[in-house]
């Protein structure tokens, strides 16, 4: 039988990636003790006030169709979430999507075909490789250096820009690593893209979960908004993995072509959930401060215990629900300690091969378990790096 083309640019980009983090589910479901630090699922749940709202909605009949662009109530409410960075922002700009994920996979069906390059900071996020490639488009690596916090560095991507690019995607906070951009450096990679006509695609569903320095979009920088095209969700802000809600905020001329893409794919989310993003949006819920202060503080707790520790290093992240440890000094690469850790103490981590090429001797840890059992995986990790790493031997 045949199958489209699709099929095979993503045969090997789905659940390979994610094999340790599938190992540890089921030993888990087998009845064994694994302390899981693979995925950013949020330690806390949502807010109840917000949960009620939802349920409210669907009692009162919030369950017939939308439409193509969004509930009109979370439509409005996304624009005065995003006039400070965008004066000019109107409704036109916006376009409503179930999940981060979705509006993703939307944008670059709108931004790339065959061919076309698309630059992305390396580590990247598992599945931007997949989504890049299911138009056709190939994936251009930008390094991330552990030296630099994994903070793009313009002349990085500079180096990285051919005649084939067409898009830069961005992370900030930045999953895998932690790193946030700074104004300065957007400003800088902007020129950039300025310079070779490439669109700015800004996925920020991390915003509010910043611990160390301040945020800033693309979207603020006026020059940049004519190619600017931002994603986020309420995801991991309001701590709502499950509900998938996201949106898309772009020039008015770019969600116009925009909108039937995404009427093809799932015309219109749930307006139950919708009014739920809505009050998420306008109300002042404690979640994200919540988050943002545990996840710094693990974040602190990691990173000063991994210095002591002699055959492990990491950069201090400065948002998100993660940080990547080098493991290189034990002998092996991120795959084989991921393997072993799991194999031998019971610890799930994500290995840095799942995030690109530039992850080979990484492991991604979240931070999303309490500060005990994360430090007691932490101690595991000491242990194993102890007992792989290379014993120095030399003339007397």
């Amino acid at each position: 039988m045949r199958y489209a083309a699709i099929t095979d640019r993503l045969y090997d980009l789905g659940g390979d990636k994610w094999a340790v983090h599938n190992a540890a589910r089921a030993r888990t479901e087998a009845g064994e003790t694994v302390t899981d630090l693979t995925i950013g699922e949020p330690d806390i749940t949502p807010d109840p006030a917000l949960v009620e709202t939802c349920i409210t909605a669907l009692r009162a009949g919030r369950t017939r169709y939308s439409n193509g662009q969004g509930e009109p109530g979370l439509v409005d409410a996304l624009v005065e979430r995003y006039r400070p960075r965008h004066p000019e922002i109107t409704a036109d700009n916006v376009l409503c999507f179930p999940g981060t994920q979705t509006a993703l996979y939307a944008v670059f069906t709108a931004l790339t075909g065959s061919g076309d390059g698309v630059l992305i900071g390396d580590p990247y996020y598992a599945t931007y490789e997949g989504v890049v490639q299911a138009t056709g488009a190939h994936v251009q690596p930008v390094p991330l250096r552990i030296e630099a916090g994994f903070e793009m560095r313009p002349e990085d991507l500079r180096a990285a820009v051919t005649p084939d690019s067409r898009v830069l995607l961005l992370n900030t906070p930045h999953n895998p690593t932690g790193a946030v951009l700074r104004r300065e450096t957007l400003e800088a990679l902007g020129d950039i893209c300025i310079e070779n006509d490439l669109w700015i695609v800004c996925d920020e569903v991390y915003e509010a979960l910043i611990f160390e320095g301040s945020f800033a979009s693309p979207l603020e920088i006026a020059r940049l908004r004519e190619r600017t095209v931002v994603v986020s969700s309420i995801s991991k802000s309001h701590a709502a993995t499950g509900f998938r809600s996201g949106w898309s905020i772009g020039p008015a001329a770019f969600s116009r072509r925009l909108l039937p893409i995404s009427e093809v794919m799932l015309f219109g989310n749930q307006p139950f959930i919708a009014d739920m993003t809505e009050a998420a949006l306008r109300g002042a819920y404690p979640t994200s401060a919540l988050l943002r202060e545990a996840l710094g503080r693990r974040a602190r707790l990691v990173h000063e215990r991994v210095q002591a520790i002699p055959a492990l290093s990491s950069a201090m992240p400065a948002g998100g629900m993660f940080t990547m440890i080098d493991v290189a000094q034990t002998g092996m690469d991120g795959e084989a300690f991921a393997w072993r850790l799991l194999e031998e103490h019971g610890i799930a981590v994500m290995p840095g091969s799942a995030f690109g090429e530039g992850g080979g001797s990484l492991i991604r840890v979240a931070l999303t378990v309490p500060d005990d059992v994360l430090l007691e995986a932490v101690e595991s990790m000491a242990i194993l790096s102890r007992a792989a790493a290379p014993t120095e031997t030399g003339a007397a």
